[in-house]
């Protein structure tokens, strides 16, 4: 399938339950340019760098996703275009988008990463760590961020019973975190599924996916 093609494909399945993340980490610009004639408007990134140099080259419209890990040495090169930081794992971190993003006179909408599966090499927060986090009196002077949801990657594996209780279980916490009533905390994405598991995600709750080999090929 074409890129375009697969991108229907895609969005017809998601059905508008689910906004699409066309992950574009490695990718070319004309990949990219392919997509957004498709009609993809979300783009995700895994490396600063590379995203940096590419949002010039898109048209304004198209929202950056900061899906990878991100250093906070890292933030400033961002934080001028940035839709939403997807990898927050820290209250370090989220401090250093406020400071970032108060530069730009602008507020940065974030997800908390959550750490659902069962391999060593994944970020995130415990569900403990982040209900401690949206209770934490230090969010209150973070004026410049938004935490908008939850962000998960499920275990890489072809066991679809393991990924389905990751996905179920971080449902589970968006639910019970999602009443939470402050400022800068506004509960309405939960980030989850890829190119393998989108479809369990989606029937588990996911209002957003990030795709990039079901759309692109693999990553050479």
């Amino acid at each position: 399938m074409s890129i375009s093609e697969s991108i229907a494909h895609i969005e017809a399945q998601l059905a508008g339950r689910a906004t699409l993340t066309a992950v574009t980490k490695t990718k070319p610009i004309p990949l990219l340019q392919e997509a957004y004639a498709a009609g993809c408007r979300h783009f995700g990134e895994n490396r600063v760098q590379e995203m940096a140099e590419k949002q010039p080259l898109l048209p304004a419209d198209v929202q950056w996703h900061q899906i990878g890990h991100l250093q906070t040495n890292k933030v400033k090169y961002i934080a001028p275009f940035v839709a939403l930081i997807e990898s927050v794992d820290s209250l370090k971190l989220l401090e250093e988008i406020d400071k970032q993003a108060r530069k730009q006179a602008r507020v940065i909408e974030c997800l908390l990463q959550i750490f659902i599966a069962q391999e060593e090499t994944k970020f995130g927060f415990s569900p403990e760590e982040a209900i401690d986090l949206l209770q934490s009196p230090a969010l209150d002077a973070l004026q410049h961020i938004r935490i908008v949801g939850l962000m998960g990657i499920a275990t890489n594996t072809d066991d679809q019973a393991q990924i389905r209780y990751e996905f179920s279980g971080l449902k589970q916490l968006y639910d019970a975190l999602k009443p939470v009533q402050r400022p800068n905390v506004a509960f309405r994405e939960l980030s989850m599924g890829m190119s393998s598991d989108y479809l369990i995600a989606l029937e588990e709750g996911s209002t957003m996916v990030r795709v990039g080999s079901a759309i692109f090929g693999s990553r050479n």
